[in-house]
């Protein structure tokens, strides 16, 4: 199942807004025999590129062999067939599971296909890890809202600053805009900044744009790729979630933070901390309810990440 996760996490990129999912076939004497991952959405799932990479000589051993799946195979007809039926058409003798998938169309269907054809099904190996690997995957179906994740910089005395980030923090800035669906900042970073929000300095789609703003006059540029959002916090969260979006980086100044963080429905804060002291105007964010996952530094700049503690799968993400 670690081999499985490894392989899942090659899709982060490319497989949304489908999970990352990894499958291994291995054979009676212990070999593995075909592995594979969701290389990219709308194409073959893990236990697709699993089967296919089986040599013609071993496939007379799938009939005893056992796969593992780090998620749920599917059960329903979207983009491409249901994943169980090809298990029960290979004839597998048994199917270890990582975690029950979320989603409407599948939870628990899947697994039940399985064991009425008889195959051995086992639930829940490295349960916590697995549900970790797609935690943005997990949130839309079982909050139904986007996983949201603040971002700001502020300098060592506590105050927001739009210089502090170095060439190297901005490309992992860059990096983490490719790995979310949507970014979202306030009014008076739109006017004052004219941001870009793109993927730049990092390889990877750039992110749908989004403007808070209740002004009825107010009108983002739509050639740049903006849009705009409006009403509260929970309000905003689901007109994304009716809009598909898995995944939103929030990159506005500090009021708009500390919205999200007062009113408890953010995952994931990144925040980037300079070595000197600007005595500035605006004050960071204050966090409450949050707990310190990690702590690194690149080239002089301290990033530290927090999670809510509120949420179980950003808990489970520290692992």
């Amino acid at each position: 199942m670690f081999r499985c996760i490894q392989l899942a996490s090659n899709g982060q990129q490319n497989a949304q807004p489908n999970p990352m999912v990894g499958a291994v076939i291995v054979a009676p004497d212990g070999r593995i025999i075909g592995e594979g991952y969701h290389i990219r959405h709308g194409e073959g799932h893990a236990e697709v590129n699993a089967c296919a990479s089986v040599r013609p000589e071993d496939e007379h051993l799938l009939a005893d062999s056992t796969i593992y799946v780090s998620l749920e195979p599917c059960s329903h007809y979207g983009k491409t067939p249901p994943c169980a039926d090809l298990l029960v058409s290979k004839h597998f003798k048994r199917c270890v599971v990582g975690c029950q998938d979320p989603f409407a169309k599948v939870q628990g269907r899947g697994i039940q296909k399985l064991r009425d054809a008889g195959i051995e099904v086992t639930v829940g190996v490295l349960e916590a890890e697995c549900m970790a690997l797609n935690k943005r995957f997990m949130t839309y179906h079982a909050l139904h809202r986007p996983f949201v994740t603040l971002k700001w910089a502020q300098s060592a005395d506590g105050y927001i600053d739009g210089h502090i980030s170095t060439p190297f923090t901005q490309m992992i800035c860059h990096k983490r805009r490719a790995e979310h669906q949507a970014i979202l900042v306030g009014r008076t970073t739109y006017d004052t900044d004219s941001p870009g929000l793109n993927t730049r300095e990092w390889y990877g789609p750039d992110p749908r744009r989004y403007v808070v703003s209740n002004d009825p006059d107010f009108h983002p540029d739509p050639s740049a790729g903006f849009e705009r959002l409006v009403g509260t916090i929970p309000t905003m969260l689901q007109k994304l979630h009716e809009d598909g979006i898995q995944t939103l980086l929030v990159e506005g100044g500090a009021k708009l933070h500390q919205s999200f963080i007062d009113s408890g429905l953010w995952d994931e804060c990144y925040v980037e901390i300079g070595d000197a002291a600007i005595h500035g105007s605006v004050q960071a964010p204050v966090m409450k309810n949050a707990r310190l996952a990690e702590r690194r530094t690149y080239m002089g700049r301290v990033i530290e990440k927090y999670v809510n503690t509120l949420y179980p799968f950003a808990l489970n993400a520290i692992a």
